[in-house]
């Protein structure tokens, strides 16, 4: 597997996770959803099957970006939802999904990506981004290297994007998810950088809707 490729998480960490966030979520007072961009035709513990999906859709960005609006627009469409005050949050390949809808000018108010991977899609569009960004970063992280982060920040900086980048010292790729670590292959839950990084979200997402 190419290092610039996001790793496939297994059903166990995918969907409690998911759950658990969305209620850490729900707790602070914010409505929360749970994206599932595959479908039930590709399961969590089928790696190949996975890893196959995710490959087809970060070789056909323009797709990914599609799916990705769907999305949006199909969450903006739900009761009680804000269509102006909402944000997206995403690990590893959905780190670099909630990146996509920025660059792409959704109408998101902000995105977090954490671990996620950074690498931009080709012909990305060069207009001002209005959406801030919020990437948690494990410096240790094979999947985004440092020339990748330094590419990303270069990036924003010049569409005019109101980011941060919150980089981690000693932290792998996937330092959120409690039940992985496979050190070599840089996969590793780290319970301090986690703790961090979402108390870092939780500001983002305080001073974007003034609560």
């Amino acid at each position: 597997m190419s290092p610039r490729r996001p790793c496939w998480c297994s059903t166990a960490w995918r969907a409690e996770a998911q759950v658990e966030f969305c209620v850490r979520l729900a707790t602070a007072g914010y409505r929360a959803v749970a994206v599932d961009l595959f479908g039930r035709n590709v399961s969590g513990d089928d790696m190949d099957a996975g890893s196959a999906a995710m490959a087809e859709l970060m070789d056909n960005r323009n797709a990914l970006r599609d799916r990705l609006f769907g999305v949006v627009e199909t969450i903006a469409g739900l009761p009680a939802v804000d269509r102006d005050a909402m944000a997206a949050i995403g690990f590893c390949f959905g780190g670099l999904c909630v990146l996509d809808l920025a660059r792409h000018g959704s109408r998101l108010l902000a995105v977090g990506s954490f671990h996620g991977v950074l690498t931009p899609p080709p012909h990305a569009p060069d207009t001002a981004i209005g959406t801030k960004i919020a990437v948690y970063h494990g410096w240790d992280d094979p999947f985004a290297p440092p020339s990748d982060v330094v590419a990303l920040t270069t990036e924003l900086t010049a569409r005019g994007a109101d980011w941060q980048l919150h980089a981690y010292g000693h932290a792998m790729h996937a330092f959120m998810a409690t039940l992985l670590n496979d050190p070599e292959r840089g996969i590793a839950y780290d319970e301090a950088t986690a703790r961090r990084a979402w108390a870092c979200l939780v500001d983002l997402l305080a001073e974007t809707f003034d609560r």
